[in-house]
């Protein structure tokens, strides 16, 4: 008995490992090889057992792989939703515990249902698309973000971030299956190949990258990291100094083609900004620059308080005219679920323009000085469908955020290095703007090209250019990878081995 309870502590310290491990295979730490120990390491876990043991396994394993890749979540409750430690800290883990449940599905499913390489590989892939959507979505931690700096990434153009993320499980799977068919030498090399041969291709130059083009002259660009401080930024007494600092930062934004200002830069509505702003709105007309910036905006809703929704949004405030509504928005952040049973228990429930509504779908690319440019606020660069759905009638893409909510934690260089697989995706220049950092000017290779540091006021000036053409990936979407994983779960069911023949172990 002594023995059976050491061997299934063994297996759950060893799917707490498995998980922990994986994060560390993106931005910032980039030990891109961990993603496919991680894989490897629950695949393994998970020989030989029952669905149910499975399914705590693969709980798990989420623990350690949201606990460690979402802990800046506890920096935005603590720090500034005014939350004491105990409280941020159970708040944060509940939402690790929840999201950990996905993995006790998709773990369930696997040994229930194909317990074969084929299942692994496909509930995967499934369950990364599910994020993508499930309760408004969090398509966070995607595996084929650890790729993005080598040679494999130049296949994402085709298949997207989940086109290698396919590749990674696949490697950690077959890994485990080489160990295990090591005495079948055939059957062992050719899954060697199948790891070798994509990497080969891609290390080679045989994969094609000239898909989009560029297109017309070089357009400069000028970002202002103006690095406002959260608690400061939404106090009426400090308004007119934040837009003066704007202001003053934007003095050689004549010498540019266009001028970006970050997500709600501007902390109030245009009316009481406008004063302020009209002497660089003429300054900016008279030099033909255009203008983005965020900004708070009002609608008429007769559902809401006194009539009037807000919306989170980007405006045109020179060379066009227009604005794009954020559609994918920050739980708690900019919208608070169960509205009123929560508002007022804690500062968490309360924060300053936590009532934003959604924007509209399917909103058409803003238009600066005949550049099309496909807008994303904040942590909706992360939704590879989103972006890939508006970039195709765009020139380039912009996002705007302001990652002062993450304060020193890992989260900023995760934004980033999700924004550069966006512009990979989509063979777009991405303009990548924000507060206090990491704003950067991203090619359509997702290489940075010029770059702010974090926590530095300053000014940044490059160029991009206009691309056309449409990637595998734009045209087609997720939907090929979808065919693949139903056909992989078709073929993964009928060809399962018996459950009487598999030894098994439980947890309990």
């Amino acid at each position: 008995m002594a023995d059976s309870t050491q061997f299934i502590l063994l297996r759950v310290l060893l799917a707490l490992t498995a998980g922990a491990i994986a994060p560390l295979a993106l931005a910032p730490f980039d030990y891109w090889y961990l993603s496919a120990i991680s894989v490897a390491l629950l695949f393994f876990t998970l020989q030989g057992c029952t669905p149910k043991a499975s399914g705590w396994l693969g709980w798990c394993y989420g623990l350690g792989f949201f606990g460690v890749g979402i802990s800046w979540v506890f920096v935005s409750i603590h720090e500034h939703g005014n939350a004491p430690t105990l409280l941020a800290g159970s708040l944060t883990g509940l939402f690790v515990a929840a999201m950990a449940i996905l993995m006790v599905i998709q773990c369930w499913l696997y040994r229930r249902l194909f317990y074969n390489v084929l299942g692994f590989i496909a509930l995967w892939l499934l369950f990364e698309w599910l994020r993508s959507w499930l309760l408004t979505g969090f398509p966070w931690l995607y595996l084929g973000y650890a790729l993005l700096d080598t040679p494999l990434a130049q296949y994402a153009p085709f298949g997207g971030v989940w086109l290698l993320s396919l590749y990674v499980v696949l490697s950690g799977t077959l890994l485990i299956t080489i160990i295990k068919r090591w005495q079948h030498p055939l059957q062992a090399f050719a899954m060697i190949a199948i790891i070798i041969i994509p990497w080969f291709a891609a290390e080679k130059g045989k994969i094609p990258t000239d898909l989009t083009r560029e297109q017309g002259d070089e357009v400069s660009v000028m970002m202002v990291q103006a690095n406002i401080p959260q608690q400061l930024k939404w106090q009426r007494s400090e308004l007119d100094g934040i837009m003066q600092k704007y202001v003053d930062l934007s003095q050689d934004s004549g010498k540019v083609d266009l001028l970006i200002w970050p997500e709600t830069a501007i902390p109030t509505f245009y009316r009481n900004a406008s004063t302020m702003l009209s002497p660089l709105m003429e300054y900016l007309q008279q030099n033909n620059t255009g203008m983005i910036s965020g900004i708070p905006s009002v609608y008429p809703d007769p559902t809401k308080p006194r009539n009037i929704g807000y919306h989170n949004s980007l405006s045109v405030f020179a060379g066009g005219s227009g604005s794009y509504h954020k559609q994918r928005l920050v739980p708690f952040g900019e919208y608070v679920p169960l509205e009123q049973q929560l508002r007022g228990l804690i500062d968490f429930f309360n924060l300053p323009m936590s009532n934003f509504s959604l924007g509209p779908e399917n909103q058409p690319p803003l238009e600066v000085n005949g550049l099309k440019i496909a807008p994303y606020i904040c942590y909706e660069i992360a939704y590879p469908e989103l972006v890939r759905q508006s970039s195709l009638t765009s020139d380039l893409l912009l996002t705007v955020s302001n990652d002062t909510w993450f304060g020193h934690s890992i989260a900023p260089a995760q934004h980033l290095q999700i924004a550069r697989m966006r512009a990979l995706e989509t063979g777009r220049w991405l303009i990548r703007s924000t507060n206090n950092g990491i704003s950067a000017l991203i090619s359509p290779r997702g290489e940075i090209t010029s770059t702010i540091p974090q926590f530095e006021q300053a000014v940044l000036i490059g160029n991009v250019k206009r691309m056309e053409g449409l990637t595998p990936y734009q045209q087609y979407g997720v939907k090929p990878l979808q065919v693949a994983v139903v056909v992989m779960l078709f073929f993964a069911l009928i060809t399962r081995p018996r459950a009487n023949r598999r030894r098994t172990y439980q947890t309990s």
